[in-house]
C-alpha cells in the first residue's frame, strides 16, 4: 500500500495557526553534560528550577524551523544520503549562529566533542560546523550571513 504524499501548501483554513517558534530544547538524560555544552562551552546563561529545568528567554527567536530529511543531513555531514550504522542517528536538528565559528569549534574540539563536519562553507554562504549533542541532536555552529542583516 502506497501512501500519498502531503501538500507542501498550508490547508486553505487551517485549525492551527503558527505564530513563532516559542521555543526548542532536548530532553536530557545526562544533565551534566548537557550543562556542560550548553552553558559551559556555548555561554549560554540560563535560570535553574528545583527540579533541574534549565531555562532562559534571553535569547532571540529561531530564524529558521526545517523538517531536515536523514537523508539529507547525512549528505551535509558525511557526503553521502546513507547515515552511517556507527554513528547514532539524530532525532533533531538544532543551530546557534555564533561570532567566530573557527573559535567555537576549536572550544568544541578542546572539550572532547567529535566534530562530523568543521568549518565548512556551504553553498548559500552560511558556514557550519556539526556534531552530535549527548542527548543526540545535530548540532551546529555556524555563521550565517543572510540572518545577519
Amino acid at each position: 500500500m502506497t501512501q500519498s504524499k502531503p501538500s507542501a501548501k498550508p490547508d486553505a483554513s487551517p485549525r492551527i495557526h503558527v505564530l513563532f517558534v516559542a521555543g526548542f530544547g532536548p530532553i536530557v538524560r545526562e544533565p551534566a553534560s548537557s550543562r556542560r555544552l550548553y552553558s559551559e562551552t556555548l555561554g549560554i546563561g540560563f535560570e535553574e528550577e528545583e527540579d533541574g529545568y534549565l531555562h532562559t528567554q534571553e535569547l532571540d527567536g529561531t530564524k529558521n524551523l526545517g523538517l531536515w530529511p536523514l537523508s539529507a543531513a547525512a549528505e551535509s555531514c558525511f557526503g553521502r544520503s546513507e547515515w552511517p550504522n556507527d554513528v547514532p542517528a539524530p532525532h533533531a536538528w538544532i543551530e546557534f549562529d555564533v561570532d567566530n565559528v573557527d573559535r567555537a569549534s576549536q572550544t568544541l574540539v578542546e572539550r572532547g566533542y567529535r566534530l562530523l563536519v568543521r568549518n565548512r562553507k556551504e553553498p548559500w554562504g552560511q558556514t557550519v560546523t556539526r556534531f552530535l549533542s549527548p542527548e543526540g541532536l545535530l548540532v551546529g555552529v555556524t555563521h550565517t550571513p543572510q540572518m545577519r542583516e
